[in-house]
C-alpha cells in the first residue's frame, strides 16, 4: 500500500514507522529540520524503539514538506495533526484536521483519509458532510509518550470508527506491523470511537486524580502513602499499576482530552468530569504550599518535561507548580538540559547541575533522577515508585 502520514510528533512518526515495515510510507511534515532528521534515519523525538527501528530496519519510509506529492495517489492518507484544546472557544481546535481534509479531498479524493488525532465527538459525521465525502475514518490512538512505537508493537487494543469490509483492511494493516499476536480489534460507530478515545483518558485522569489525593491526605497526616498503595492494590479490581504520585497528569493528551470531554458533557448531568479537571489544579496548589512551607529564597525546576525519559515540556504538571511559586515572590531557577534559552517563563534557566544543585534551597523533581542522590536532602517529590 501507498501510505501517507501527517504530522511526524509521537503518533505520526510512530505510525509512520510501523506502516513502513511492510508499505510505502511518506512522512509529511512541515519542519524541515524534523523531514532531514527522518531521511537520515535519525529520531526527532526521543522514543527507544523508533530510534532504533530507523537506524536496524529496512524501512520503506521517507519524508517530505511537499503536500501534493504526498497525497497524490496515496491509498490511505493517515492524519496524525495536533488537536490542542481552545481554552476560549472551550472546544478542540481541530483546524489543522480540516486543512488535511479539505487538501486530499481536492488532490486525492479516492484516498481514504484515516484520523489518529484526538476529536471532539462527532466530528467525523459532520466532516463527512461538510466536505461531500465518504472517505473518512477515525481510528483512535493509545500511545504513551517514549512508548510510541512499543505501543503499536504491542497493542492492547485496535479500534476503528466504523463497521464495514474497509474498516477491516485498514486494521489489518496495523495488525501485520505489530510483533504481538492475538490483538483485541473493535469495530464501532465513529462517534462511539471518537468517546473511546476521550472516555479512556478521562480514566487514567481520574486514577492519577486517585492517587494524588490519597498521597495528599497521608503526607498530611503521617501516614505512609506507598504502604496505603501497595495495600489497596492487592485487590485485583483496583490493581497495583498506575499508582504513582505526581504532581498533577501533564503532558500532549489528558490535560486537553478532559476538557474536551466536560465540554462534550455540556446538558448532560456529571460530576466526575468537572471533578477530575479541578483536582488536578487543586493538587498542583497542594504541592506549591508543601514547598513554600519550607521557607526557601530560591526554588530549583529539575526538569520541565512531563514524564522521566521524555523530551515533552508540553503541559507538564510541574510547570503549574512552577507557577504558583512564582506568584508568591520567591525566586525559581529551572534545570533543563533540553532548553537552549537562558530564561523560561521568567525565571533563570541554569546551564549545568552542579550550579544548578548549589543555588537551590528546595529542589522540585515531579519524577526522581540518579543524579538527585547526591542532594536528596533538598529535594522534593512525590514520586514513590520511581516509574511513570
Amino acid at each position: 500500500m501507498k501510505i501517507t502520514v501527517v504530522g511526524a510528533g509521537y503518533v505520526g512518526l510512530a505510525n509512520g514507522v510501523l506502516l513502513s515495515q511492510k508499505n510505502q510510507v511518506t512522512l509529511l511534515e512541515i519542519d524541515p529540520d524534523k523531514v532531514k532528521k527522518i531521511n537520515h534515519r535519525i529520531s526527532p523525538i526521543e522514543d527507544p524503539d523508533i530510534e532504533d527501528f530507523l537506524k536496524t530496519k529496512a524501512l520503506k519510509l521517507k519524508a517530505t514538506t511537499h503536500s501534493e506529492e504526498a497525497f497524490e495517489n496515496a491509498d490511505y492518507v493517515i492524519i496524525a495533526t495536533p488537536t490542542d484544546y481552545d481554552t476560549k472557544s472551550q472546544h478542540f481546535d481541530t483546524t489543522a484536521v480540516a486543512s488535511v481534509i479539505r487538501q486530499v479531498s481536492k488532490v486525492n479524493p479516492e484516498g481514504l483519509m484515516v484520523i489518529k488525532s484526538t476529536l471532539p465527538v462527532g466530528f467525523t459525521e459532520k466532516a463527512k458532510k461538510q466536505y461531500h465525502t465518504d472517505n473518512i475514518i477515525y481510528m483512535p490512538e493509545f500511545l504513551r509518550e517514549g512508548k510510541a512505537l512499543s505501543d503499536n508493537l504491542h497493542p492492547w487494543r485496535i479500534v476503528v470508527g466504523e463497521k464495514s469490509k474497509r474498516a477491516r483492511a485498514l486494521a489489518q494493516l496495523w495488525i501485520e506491523g505489530a510483533i504481538k499476536e492475538e490483538i483485541s480489534t473493535l469495530y464501532v460507530n465513529s462517534r462511539e470511537a471518537e468517546a473511546i478515545k476521550l472516555f479512556a483518558n478521562a480514566y487514567l485522569a481520574l486514577r492519577v486524580a486517585f492517587f494524588n489525593e490519597l498521597d495528599g491526605y497521608a503526607e498530611i497526616n503521617g501516614l505512609d502513602t506507598r504502604q496505603i498503595i501497595d495495600g489497596i492494590g492487592l485487590d485485583p479490581r483496583i490493581g497495583n499499576h498506575y499508582n504513582n504520585p505526581s504532581f498533577g497528569y501533564g503532558g500532549y493528551c489528558l490535560p486537553k482530552d478532559t476538557q474536551q470531554l466536560l465540554t462534550n458533557f455540556k446538558g448532560t448531568p456529571q460530576k466526575i468530569m468537572t471533578a477530575i479537571v479541578e483536582a488536578n489544579s487543586c493538587r498542583k496548589d497542594h504541592i506549591a504550599d508543601r514547598i513554600l512551607e519550607k521557607n526557601p529564597k530560591t526554588v530549583g525546576i529539575y526538569r520541565l518535561t512531563a514524564k522521566a525519559r521524555s523530551d515533552n515540556m508540553r503541559c507538564g504538571a510541574i510547570q503549574g507548580v512552577m507557577n504558583r511559586i512564582q506568584s508568591k515572590g520567591v525566586e525559581v531557577v529551572v534545570y533543563e538540559p533540553d532548553l537552549t534559552e537562558q530564561t523560561f517563563n521568567q525565571a533563570r534557566v541554569i546551564p549545568t547541575f552542579h550550579e544548578f544543585q548549589s543555588i537551590s534551597d528546595v529542589i522540585v523533581a515531579n519524577r526522581w533522577a540518579e543524579e538527585l542522590v547526591a542532594c536528596q536532602h533538598k529535594v522534593y517529590t512525590r514520586d514513590l515508585f520511581n516509574i511513570n
